[in-house]
């Protein structure tokens, strides 16, 4: 049988194969076993503070490579090197941790406080006061994007329940 005479009930991929309810598009069909997606917000909020954990990995790199100036440090005393990535390692595991915390209650407020540190490692790396503030205005981002996109995916679920996600 070729594609072209494929049955309405043939897989999406037009290689003549039923796939159990779906029409040639592949759309679900009433009945069908639809898994319901993560939501929106956790995965925003967790993609944002795993990639603050890599820019603070980095930040911290700098930071051990700056300790060859000490007129870049604001005090004009250089920390000793254990200092240093005690304090990015730390701050980097806290926000890899709190990624995977989103869903858990307090998780979403855990994230926002760790923003304070982030911003705060600017007084090591000044560019970070910058990206710390991009980061943060990120974080906000996500939280009402997510929030806002998690409310129509159920606000559609509701107007057509036979495409819902099932409750199995």
């Amino acid at each position: 049988m070729t594609s072209s005479n494929a049955s309405p009930a043939a897989s999406a991929a037009g290689d003549g194969v039923p796939v159990a309810g779906r029409g040639v598009s592949g759309a679900p069909q009433p009945g069908d076993d639809i898994r319901p997606k993560k939501p929106a917000r956790v995965l925003f909020t967790s993609t944002t503070l795993v990639l603050e954990a890599f820019v603070v990995l980095f930040a911290t790199l700098v930071a051990y490579g700056l300790r060859a100036v000490p007129s870049m440090w604001p005090s004009g005393t250089v920390p000793p090197a254990s200092v240093i990535w005690t304090v990015g390692g730390v701050l980097v595991i806290v926000l890899l941790v709190l990624s995977r915390l989103m869903t858990v209650p307090g998780g979403y407020l855990a994230g926002t406080i760790v923003q304070l540190p982030v911003l705060a490692t600017g007084f090591a790396v000044s560019m970070m006061f910058f990206v710390g503030g991009v980061f943060a205005i990120l974080w906000f981002i996500s939280l009402r994007l997510g929030g806002r996109i998690d409310r129509e995916r159920a606000a559609y679920d509701a107007e057509h329940p036979e495409t819902a996600p099932s409750e199995s």
